[in-house]
């Protein structure tokens, strides 16, 4: 049995470092490859599987049933700027929340695989599930493991609520703007078993958009730029115009690897940070 390695967004891999076509080899994957499968180089396919639920800290009475909803496998940078070959496989969730996708192709991946959700009562949205910016490569095996995190329109709404009317018209120049059609990306700092950290804060490597970065209190009804609360949540409001990418790090915290992150205008990008190179 093939050892599984811990990645990115929760996602178990296996990457193997092996001779290109061209005579050469790969660059090393950062992670222990010993019998991890191989996998055709010049038809690169992968299967991605794992478990997709609402977000935990918007779970309610009412929060919507998963079952049968149709998920993607996708490039977030080609979601954010609307390519039509942004999704490279879709699949269903499972009426125990589970999915599990087969002939991904992943050969023209240029930053990372997020898991799209889009449905009535959800606000668009993908996770991060793989970021070149750990191995500075695509996957070579499968996925599995991966996270998908639904958000549904109430518990954004409340976010946007929490930022309120006025940042979100000064960051987009539209009185009338929400944070759902301004784009965000909502993320949560962990430790190294995966726990939230508290008291923590992100950190751009485009300074210019610093102030667009919040962290939602713990009841989730206010937002300060302090730092984080005990659930570990941050919140990036996009401007809901052109394509913003950048990398986000952890202030003080040379653990946590600077992940790449691209936000368009109506898409919300979910992600976990954590330090090193495996996912806890």
């Amino acid at each position: 049995m093939r050892q599984l390695i811990r990645a990115a967004g929760g996602a178990v891999l296996g990457l193997m470092a092996m001779a290109c076509g061209d005579g050469g080899f790969t660059p090393d994957p950062g992670v222990r490859t010993e019998d991890a499968e191989a996998v055709d180089l010049e038809n690169l396919r992968i299967l991605v599987s794992g478990q997709a639920a609402v977000f935990p800290e918007a779970v309610r009475a009412d929060a919507p049933s998963l079952a049968g909803m149709t998920l993607t496998v996708e490039e977030p940078l080609r979601v954010a700027v609307n390519d039509a070959a942004a999704t490279f496989a879709t699949g269903e969730v499972s009426e125990d929340g589970t999915f599990r996708v087969t002939d991904v192709p992943v050969r023209d991946i240029h930053q990372g695989l997020g898991m799209g959700l889009a449905h009535d009562g959800l606000v668009r949205s993908t996770t991060l599930v793989y970021d070149t910016a750990f191995t500075g490569t695509r996957p070579r095996t499968d996925i599995i493991d991966a996270r998908a995190w639904a958000l549904p329109i109430a518990f954004v709404d409340q976010l946007g609520a929490a930022v309120g009317a006025p940042r979100l018209a000064g960051h987009t120049g539209d009185p009338a703007a929400t944070l759902a059609t301004a784009g965000f990306v909502l993320g949560r700092v962990v430790d190294l078993n995966g726990q939230p950290v508290s008291g923590v804060r992100v950190a751009l490597d485009r300074s210019e958009l610093s102030d667009r970065l919040y962290y939602p209190s713990e009841d989730l009804a206010s937002v300060s730029q302090a730092g984080t609360a005990s659930h570990g949540l941050f919140l990036y409001v996009h401007s809901a115009g052109v394509v913003e990418s950048f990398k986000v790090s952890v202030e003080g915290q040379d653990a946590y690897v600077a992940r790449n992150v691209d936000v368009g205008p109506g898409l919300g990008v979910v992600l976990s940070v954590y330090p090193g190179r495996y996912a806890p």
